[in-house]
């Protein structure tokens, strides 16, 4: 694993790298950071150059002085790409990475061989998403937009780790998929700045996800770069039913849902997933 510090749009990224081969850019979600990926990262650097960044506010990089959204985020990562040299890509994207997937293909749709997604929010959720059966399950999301929240959770390290520790494994199907790595996490969510880092991503989503619920949302065009959706059977969060309206956001879509893992096939079972991910990308030729 080789680590960078690449600077663009007057921040400084974190970004980890190894293989060979076509590159594909790995897009963590929260409450993760790199080294979410590096199971797969270790699966697939055989066949292709896989690049894992830490997102603006995640991890060891730079921190946003505000909210910072999906639009903001893909902003970085165009960014990110011309300064790596990287013309063409691959991405995967998981939960908030799924979600900055999309405002960077429409943004730039020729940078992109192939988009690949586990779980994540897409307009076609709509108000399902605010349903009553679904409260117990989205309050995270108000609550990481208190002003209160970081100093709560980061008041010590028992703290944070009862709560990061919490979300992964409630989130997760195979509950030990985080054990061995639970310390790092705890460790990265101490770091100065990294929980409020965090949820600023969920203070930029805020009206675009409540716009969405009430039917607001500004019509998108759809996009168009070939792409592939493994949606966990297991996820709390965004139930597998959800998928139904896919196609009216991916015009070219290759859907399929994942047996026995929860909300993070990456970890929970990363022989399946890195497999998901290179059958894709070798379909396209991008390999």
């Amino acid at each position: 694993m080789e680590h960078l510090t690449v600077t663009v749009n007057d921040a400084a990224f974190h970004v980890v790298r190894a293989g060979h081969g076509r590159p594909i850019v790995l897009l963590h979600g929260w409450p993760e950071f790199w080294l979410t990926w590096e199971p797969v990262m270790r699966r697939l650097a055989d066949r292709f150059q896989l690049i894992a960044p830490d997102l603006r506010g995640f991890g060891d990089s730079s921190k946003p002085d505000g909210p910072w959204g999906a639009a903001d985020h893909a902003g970085d990562l165009l960014a990110l790409l011309n300064a790596l040299g990287l013309e063409s890509v691959g991405v995967v994207g998981h939960d908030v990475g799924g979600a900055i997937m999309q405002p960077m293909a429409r943004a730039a749709p020729d940078r992109f061989t192939g988009l690949f997604f586990f779980d994540f929010v897409y307009p076609g959720i709509g108000a399902r998403m605010g349903t009553p059966d679904r409260l117990n399950e989205i309050w995270y999301q108000s609550f990481h937009q208190m002003e209160m929240a970081p100093a709560l959770l980061g008041g010590s390290r028992q703290a944070c780790e009862l709560y990061i520790g919490h979300i992964l494994r409630h989130w997760s199907h195979r509950k030990d998929a985080f054990d061995d790595v639970m310390t790092d996490f705890v460790d990265n969510f101490m770091k100065a700045g990294n929980l409020a880092g965090g949820f600023a991503y969920y203070r930029g989503a805020h009206a675009g996800r409540i716009a969405m619920m009430r039917g607001e949302a500004p019509a998108l065009p759809p996009i168009a770069v070939p792409t592939c959706v493994r949606w966990a059977e297991h996820d709390p969060i965004f139930p597998a039913a959800w998928t139904d309206r896919l196609g009216e956001t991916f015009t070219d879509l290759d859907l399929r849902t994942l047996p026995g893992v929860g909300h993070f096939p990456h970890r929970e079972n990363p022989d399946l997933a890195a497999r998901e991910i290179a059958a894709f990308f070798q379909r396209l030729g991008h390999a």
